[in-house]
């Protein structure tokens, strides 16, 4: 193709393409503004293919001068194509697919690469999402410009896992103290100070429960001036961890400080580890054991063969404790309890490793020996106790049932032991029994049992005997045993018998206690009959035990039959000569047992506790009684009312008074409690201050039987009493005996000189209420005066009292 230019000069212009394999076709010159012709037409054959040449710009190179185009008219086509030249179609229509086609490869080359880089994507995703969700992390990202923090976690749901984005307060989130410490830590990342950002927080989680998190990251992305724009990372629940890490850091200080001690040996028993006590305990160090064997600990108590055995079972079974002898370094043996355990970390057996735990337990051992042998010996005399006399009587009687023998069982009791006690002293006494417990031992010999129950009283076992007369004929052996004086560290002789109660197995029991009980019973006969003699067991004895059981069930149902009643005493007041109050005593009528004294069920109350019920009985009828007087005319009364020791030292018995005074509209200045020297001194700090309560409701206190029993004086001045009651056994021997009138004067004397009432009980002749009228006894009382009546005798007896009849002259003109 030649392209005209400003010389007129034709340039070759023909350029040559082969449209996708339809040919070549040839540029010409046409018709066009550059005064060529222009046409599409096949390329004429030449011996060699034209080269393919880069298009020239249309535009002519810079600098060049642009041809001057002749006048429109001046223009020339020749050889102008037909536009509808089937061979121009066709060859349109084929550029046209052509260029479709190579469109469509391209566009469906742009799919295919989309979808692969799709499916990169979502597999990125998925895999992301299964990292995150597999290891229980969380993927956080923090823009610094905007402070904003982005928390991306994982949720299953329906099988699928779908990845949760969401905005985090972390003012909301971190507990205080640790935002102040993140925000530290992240600008020291920040400022070159750390490699990555990493911190353990204590944050809020979303179900509210506080939770540990370890965060780490680092940055992602910087500014045009490299400057990080945001930091990224992971975030992970830790609390676990943390948990299991406090744990072991818990476990291996409890390991330090056990007082046991512990060591891990390997499959070869050889030292691995062991804690500060095992170096206490067995004397070795850690550094003198570690790779040494466990044979190192073994005594010469056990053969070599016990150990390989025990180290056999533990390597079969995995576990063995029990006891065993092991030895210190300095080669003291000890014995320990041991607790050893298999720890295998994986399947290797190489990596068996054996947990062992001593526990020194020579002291426990030896302790224990002692407690056993104080639970079943007396230490006193060496001898079995109760309660090893029990299990010794009881495998007697098993061995006699299966045997068909017999058995017998002597009780003793040394006589009058008491006085000797008392005389010589406790030091003393404790000798006596020894040697006493000595003699009994070589008399039956060392085949029989011989124990010692308490105090003064033995028992023997005899098994084996043919009859009775076996039984009799050893007692009779043991009492002339005793016929030589015992004696004492080898200068002082004493001489002391027993009371022998014998009782036969089968024939008087079939278990230990009514063997003991019916020898015991018996053993009382024998005291009864004289002393210094053994007596056989038979029923007629029992008869008053089993009159006191009957006694007790009676009791139990006094209240409900009403088979109780009360009577009142009068007291006389010397100075006034008139009835100042009655003291109210308790009476059993049954009609089963008749008439009861009182000292024969009042013990039977106070052992099975049915005295805190009668009393209280007691004490509302009597208030209600005197209550009743009051209406009729005797306002000038006090009322005395005994108290037990159980009433004083059980419950809150001034509670109990308060109640009953209220419900009986009583003054309490007017009820006096009468108590023993006894129930005072049993337990006085509790008694006293159970007192001053009696004192603060107002109600009088009396020592009654005053003298029988061990009184502290310097007790006595400090207790709240404001009475004090002669017993009648000083006043029986008035005025005749010196010692009665001596005890007697004093005791007034001295009840005046502490500011208190005294009161003689048991007066019964004129002679005696002389005597205490000489001495300025406030009152009296006894069958001198009135023996007890009921409610309303009583009072008839008070009205009609006459004073001047009453009291002695002699009396009246001694009175102030």
């Amino acid at each position: 193709m030649q392209l005209g230019n400003a010389g007129g000069q034709a340039q070759p212009a023909d350029r040559a393409f082969d449209l996708v394999g339809g040919g070549k076709f040839v540029l010409g010159h046409g018709c066009g503004p550059y005064g060529g012709r222009t046409s599409l037409e096949p390329a004429r054959a030449t011996g060699t293919p034209p080269a393919v040449r880069r298009p020239r710009n249309l535009l002519p190179a810079r600098g060049s001068a642009y041809t001057r185009l002749p006048p429109p008219a001046a223009w020339s086509c020749p050889h102008v194509a037909d536009p509808l030249d089937p061979h121009l179609l066709v060859a349109i229509a084929l550029a046209c697919v052509a260029l479709a086609l190579i469109a469509g490869i391209a566009a469906w080359r742009q799919r295919v690469r989309h979808r692969r880089e799709v499916e990169v994507l979502r597999r990125r995703k998925e895999r992301l999402k299964q990292a995150l969700w597999a290891t229980g992390e969380r993927y956080w990202d923090y823009a610094l410009d905007s402070q904003r923090v982005t928390l991306l976690e994982t949720e299953r749901g329906n099988g699928t896992l779908r990845l949760h984005e969401r905005d985090i307060d972390l003012e909301q989130v971190l507990l205080p103290g640790y935002l102040d410490t993140a925000r530290e830590r992240m600008a020291a990342y920040l400022s070159g100070q750390a490699r990555s950002f990493e911190y353990d927080m204590r944050v809020h989680a979303q179900d509210g429960r506080l939770r540990w998190v370890r965060v780490r990251g680092r940055t992602v992305e910087f500014d045009a001036a490299q400057r990080p724009r945001r930091v990224a990372g992971t975030l992970v629940d830790i609390t676990r961890a943390r948990g299991e890490e406090r744990d072991r850091r818990i476990a291996t200080e409890v390991l330090r400080s056990m007082s046991e001690a512990v060591s891990v040996v390997d499959a070869d028993f050889n030292f691995v580890t062991v804690n500060p006590a095992f170096a206490r305990m067995t004397g070795y160090t850690a550094e003198e054991v570690i790779g040494r064997n466990a044979r190192v600990l073994d005594s010469h108590q056990h053969e070599a063969a016990f150990y390989e055995h025990i180290r056999k079972r533990l390597v079969r079974s995995g576990r063995w404790s029990g006891e065993m002898w092991q030895r210190r370094s300095d080669g003291e043996e000890f014995l320990c309890a041991i607790e050893a355990s298999a720890v295998v970390s994986d399947d290797s057996e190489d990596s068996t490793l054996y947990v062992t735990v001593l526990n020194d337990i020579t002291q426990q051992k030896r302790t224990e020996q002692e407690l056993r042998y104080l639970a079943n010996f007396d230490t006193l005399t060496n001898l079995p106790n109760r309660s090893l006399l029990s299990e010794r009587l009881s495998r007697a009687i098993v061995r006699a049932r299966r045997e068909g023998t017999r058995i017998a069982v002597l009780f003793l009791d040394l006589d009058r032991f008491k006085d000797i006690n008392d005389s010589l002293g406790h030091a003393a006494g404790d000798r006596i029994l020894r040697a006493a417990a000595s003699r009994l031992q070589q008399t039956v010999g060392e085949q029989h049992t011989v124990a010692r129950l308490s105090g003064d009283e033995f028992t023997v076992i005899l098994e084996g005997i043919d009859g009775p007369q076996d039984a009799e004929r050893t007692a009779r052996e043991i009492i002339m045993a005793f016929e030589a004086p015992l004696l004492l560290d080898g200068r002082q002789e004493i001489a002391i018998s027993p009371s022998i109660g014998i009782s036969i197995y089968p024939d008087h029991g079939q278990v230990p206690t009514e063997l003991l009980k019916r020898a015991d019973t018996a053993m009382y006969q024998a005291k009864s009959a004289g002393r210094r003699t053994f007596m056989r067991y038979d029923d007629a004895m029992d008869a008053s035990t089993r009159q006191r059981a009957r006694l007790s069930a009676g009791l139990r149902k006094v209240l409900d039959r009403g088979e109780l009643r009360l009577v009142f005493q009068p007291r006389l007041s010397l100075a006034r000569s008139r009835i100042s109050g009655v003291e109210a005593l308790l009476r059993w009528y049954s009609d089963e047992h008749g008439e009861v004294a009182p000292d024969d069920f009042i013990p039977l109350a106070e052992e099975s506790g049915l005295i805190l019920e009668i009393g209280e009985w007691v004490l509302r009828e009597a208030c209600l009684t005197l209550r009743r007087w009051q209406q009729h005319g005797a306002g000038d009364l006090t009322l005395s009312v005994n108290v037990s020791m159980l009433q004083l030292l059980r419950g809150n018995f001034p509670e109990v008074v308060r109640r009953v005074l209220e419900d009986t509209g009583l003054q309490p200045s007017v009820l006096e409690l009468e108590l023993t020297e006894s129930v005072l001194m049993a337990n006085a700090a509790q008694s006293a201050t159970t007192l001053q309560a009696f004192r603060t409701l107002g109600v009088s206190l009396a020592i009654d039987d005053f003298g029988t029993g061990y009184s502290s004086l310097a007790y006595l001045k400090r207790l709240p009493i404001n009475t004090i009651k002669i017993d009648k056994a000083f006043i029986d021997g008035l005025p005749g005996d010196p010692e009665d009138v001596a005890i007697t004067s004093t005791v007034i004397s001295m009840g005046h000189s502490l500011g208190l009432r005294v009161v003689a009980e048991g007066v019964e002749t004129e002679a005696q209420l002389g005597f205490l009228a000489q001495q300025r006894c406030d009152e009296v009382q006894g069958f001198w005066l009135s023996p007890p009546l009921d409610a309303h005798s009583a009072l008839g007896f008070i009205r009609n009292w006459d004073g001047a009849r009453q009291a002695p002259r002699a009396h009246a003109s001694s009175l102030p």
